[in-house]
């Protein structure tokens, strides 16, 4: 066999290997574990970081302040340098909604070795540790809570011993850009960090959705956050690791009733989204690149140019291995396509999808060697992550 046959042959063997032995990170049946309501209801509150959140804390914060609680709940909203009036606005909404107290604070700016988002957080749990709630519910200015999510929450990490219950926002799909690439997100998230292995205990695999998290005020002193993952740009899977690396129980999966309600209706919106962590997530290693990049074109897009280049070439075993590679990688994705409840006759297309993931990860290392690092909401953050856990 020549080196195309050989090369597409180990194409199709990867995605034989990822359907069975990377923890079923395709299927998307994993919703909130087993829980049953507890006999007496721990307090809990609610830190949401927000800057420049003007236009999406219509549609999220009432979705807050509605929470049907049993227990006691309070909201802290941080403003992290808004200019946009996102302060006045949540004050606003809360007197004319009503419902959970809220509080407004104010962090100032970020020292160095902060990220602004965490600096945040540290103020908002900061302002809580005064009412000495059991959890702490981190959630995004931009995520839309069901009036039961929070009490969910709680009687499942009760319920099973948790430490983090996590929940994976159902992101926005209105825009063809959010339909080609919002699900992609959500299925490589999964496949780097399969849900499954996620809440095995002895697992080494962590990680969160920085949406919706819902944390236990004891481990996350035990764990010394967010003081002990402040630089992080990938601030879930930074906390996640810390909580379970401090012999914390964690949890994380799909939601039904919990969305983001951010809208990314241009490429550009969502190539800024990808792009800013993408660099940080391959701890800003040129040699990860390269493999990342490698991986990304022999698993996705061999595939479906093996199948035409065997059928133009009359080179059957090319044909055939990128056929059977191809529709592996379909079956896979289609659970996603199902869970967001969009057309199944566009899974064939994630390798032009992978292929834009590909180009964005490369644009990430373009813009950290730049000097530009990670930018996000008029704020670029240039320092690496810390070494992240093997899985």
């Amino acid at each position: 066999m020549d080196a195309v046959v050989w090369i597409t042959a180990a194409s199709l063997a990867a995605w034989v290997w990822l359907l069975v032995g990377q923890g079923f990170f395709w299927r998307t049946d994993l919703r909130l574990p087993p829980r049953t309501e507890p006999a007496e209801w721990p307090s809990v509150c609610v830190v949401v970081p927000a800057r420049d959140e003007a236009a999406v804390l219509p549609d999220s914060l009432p979705s807050l302040l509605a929470q049907d609680y049993p227990g006691r709940a309070e909201i802290f909203l941080v403003d992290d340098g808004s200019t946009d009036g996102t302060r006045a606005l949540a004050e606003e909404l809360a007197q004319r909604h009503g419902g959970l107290p809220l509080t407004v604070g104010s962090p100032g700016e970020p020292p160095a070795g902060w990220t602004g988002k965490l600096w945040a957080v540290r103020h908002g749990i900061g302002l809580a540790r005064a009412r000495d709630p059991e959890y702490l519910l981190l959630t995004d200015a931009d995520i839309a809570h069901e009036p039961d999510s929070l009490r969910e929450l709680v009687a499942a990490a009760r319920a099973g011993g948790y430490d983090l219950v996590s929940q994976m926002a159902r992101l926005r799909v209105e825009s063809v850009w959010e339909r080609l690439v919002v699900p992609a997100f959500v299925y490589f998230f999964s496949q780097l960090y399969p849900f499954r292995r996620i809440a095995r205990k002895g697992s080494r695999t962590a990680a969160a959705a920085g949406g919706c998290v819902l944390l236990s005020a004891g481990a996350a002193e035990r764990a010394h956050v967010p003081d002990s993952i402040r630089h992080a740009v990938i601030d879930d899977v930074a906390l996640a690791r810390a909580v379970k690396g401090s012999g914390g129980h964690i949890w994380l999966g799909l939601a039904d009733r919990v969305d983001s309600v951010r809208p990314y209706p241009r490429l550009g919106d969502l190539w800024r989204m990808v792009s800013r962590s993408a660099y940080a997530q391959l701890r800003h290693n040129p040699l990860l690149l390269v493999g990342t990049v490698a991986g990304l074109a022999l698993v996705y897009l061999v595939p479906p140019v093996a199948l035409v280049a065997g059928l133009a070439t009359g080179s059957g075993l090319t044909a055939l291995f990128g056929a059977l590679a191809w529709l592996l990688m379909t079956a896979t994705y289609v659970p996603m396509l199902r869970y967001y409840g969009l057309p199944l006759w566009t899974a064939p297309l994630l390798p032009g999808t992978a292929f834009l993931y590909l180009l964005m990860t490369v644009d990430s290392a373009v813009q950290h060697y730049r000097g530009r690092g990670a930018a996000w909401k008029g704020r670029t953050y240039s320092r690496p992550d810390p070494a992240p856990e093997r899985q």
